[in-house]
């Protein structure tokens, strides 16, 4: 008599906890801290790449790329103002 088990299939996530901490990393890092953030999520985009696979993954290191593009940029806005940012409104 053959025997059978209430198993349920069990879906398996293809998004990991690296991939989102890099695009939580990538998305903050372009409002605040960019020179930090851009690089973690770089690294938690590797690694969540090397682990799944995913698109998000790809995402990370993207945003993690822009930011660090839109840090270099800031610095040399900023060295062609004499050292700084200034706004004139009016």
């Amino acid at each position: 008599m053959a025997s059978y088990s209430r198993t349920g299939t069990h879906k398996t996530s293809r998004t990991s906890g690296p991939a989102i901490a890099g695009l939580v990393c990538g998305i903050v890092g372009i409002f605040l801290l960019p020179i930090v953030l851009g690089p973690l999520a770089i690294v938690f985009g590797a690694v969540a790449l090397r682990q799944t696979g995913s698109l998000m993954a790809k995402w990370d290191i993207g945003l993690g790329v822009l930011d660090l593009v839109l840090m270099i940029l800031m610095f040399a806005v900023a060295a062609g103002n004499g050292g700084g940012f200034s706004w004139h409104i009016g």
